[in-house]
C-alpha cells in the first residue's frame, strides 16, 4: 500500500489518546476463543521463525478487502482469503476464503473494484467467526502479505476490538524480497510485479486471487534473493 495510509493509521492512533476519548467496547467473545487466543500468542512468542531456512519456512500469505484506508475512521475489511506455502510450495489445495458481514453500505467503487455487493454482505459470516476461522487455519505460522502496511493495521484495529489486545502475528511485507532481488525496479503494484515476473494476473482484487497472487510473487522472490546468498528471514532483516 502507499505511505499515505500507514501515516492515517498512527494518526488514529494518536486521536484516540490525544482526545481522551475511550475506545469504542470491545466485541465480547467467548471463553473458547479467548483461550485459542492466548495460546497461539504463547505460540507465536515461542517459535523462531527468523532461522529456518526458506526452503523448509511453512507460511501463509493472505488478503484483504476493505470499504477504504483507514479503520480507525470507520473503514471495514469486506473479505479475507489465504493460501498455505509449505516447505517453498503453494498448496492451493489449502486455502481460505470468507466475506465479511456488514450493515453499513459499500461505495460503488468498492463494488465495482472487487465485484462483492452489498446484499452479499448482509448475509456474510460475522466478523468475529470469520477471524477465529482464520485464526485455526494459519495457527503459528507467519503471514505474508503484499504491501503488508493495509493488511496490518486492519487487523490490528480488528484484534483490538475483538481481544483488547495488540496484534502479536508476525507478518512479513512482499517488498522486502523484491527490493533486495531489484533495488532498482519501480514497481509497486501487485499486478505490474507479476506481469514483470511473467506471472498471469488472475482474479486480481478478490481477496483469494490476491492471495495466490502474492504467494507466487513470494516463491518467484525467494529463488531470487537466494542467488544473492539470502537464505532466511535473517538474512532478509540484515540485508534490509
Amino acid at each position: 500500500m502507499a505511505f499515505e495510509p500507514f501515516i492515517e493509521f498512527f494518526r488514529g492512533i494518536q486521536h484516540k489518546f490525544s482526545t481522551g476519548t475511550s475506545p469504542e467496547r470491545p466485541i465480547v467473545q467467548n471463553k473458547e476463543q479467548m483461550a485459542y487466543m492466548r495460546q497461539l500468542q504463547r505460540e507465536i512468542k515461542q517459535k523462531d521463525v527468523l532461522h529456518i531456512p526458506f526452503d523448509r519456512l511453512d507460511l501463509v500469505v493472505f488478503d484483504i478487502e476493505t470499504t477504504g484506508f483507514y479503520p480507525y475512521q470507520g473503514d471495514e475489511m469486506i473479505s479475507i482469503g489465504a493460501v498455505k506455502i509449505i516447505h517453498g510450495e503453494i498448496r492451493e489445495e489449502e486455502t481460505f476464503y470468507s466475506l465479511v458481514h456488514t450493515e453499513k453500505e459499500i461505495s460503488p467503487e468498492i463494488e465495482t473494484l472487487t465485484g462483492i455487493n452489498n446484499d452479499q454482505l448482509l448475509n456474510a459470516p460475522t466478523l468475529p467467526g470469520v477471524i477465529d476461522q482464520f485464526l485455526h487455519f494459519s495457527k503459528d505460522l507467519p503471514l505474508v502479505a503484499h504491501h503488508a502496511v493495509h493488511e496490518k493495521s486492519f487487523l490490528q484495529n480488528i484484534f483490538w476490538k475483538l481481544y483488547r489486545k495488540p496484534l502479536q502475528l508476525r507478518i512479513i511485507d512482499t517488498s522486502f524480497l523484491y527490493r533486495i532481488a531489484e533495488p532498482d525496479l519501480n514497481l509497486v503494484k501487485l499486478e505490474d510485479l507479476c506481469d514483470h515476473n511473467g506471472i498471469p494476473v488472475i482474479n486480481r482484487h478478490h481477496a483469494l486471487g490476491d492471495a495466490l497472487l502474492a504467494a507466487k510473487l513470494w516463491t518467484v522472490y525467494i529463488e531470487k534473493v537466494k542467488d544473492k546468498g539470502i537464505d532466511s528471514l535473517k538474512d532478509v532483516y540484515e540485508r534490509i
